[in-house]
């Protein structure tokens, strides 16, 4: 990133990740979101 907090969509994307990850379940909703607010925070940011 360029220094920038990230935003509530992104950190809310990596705790739901993190999330589908130990637990198994919900692994491409999980990963849909995290490219979403990536995605978001590049138009935002210009990352």
């Amino acid at each position: 990133m360029s220094g920038e907090q990230p935003s509530f969509k992104q950190t809310f994307a990596r705790k739901a990740q993190s999330e589908a990850d130990r637990s198994g379940k919900g692994k491409a909703a999980a990963s849909a979101k995290q490219s979403e607010a990536d995605a978001a925070a590049v138009r935002k940011h210009g990352v």
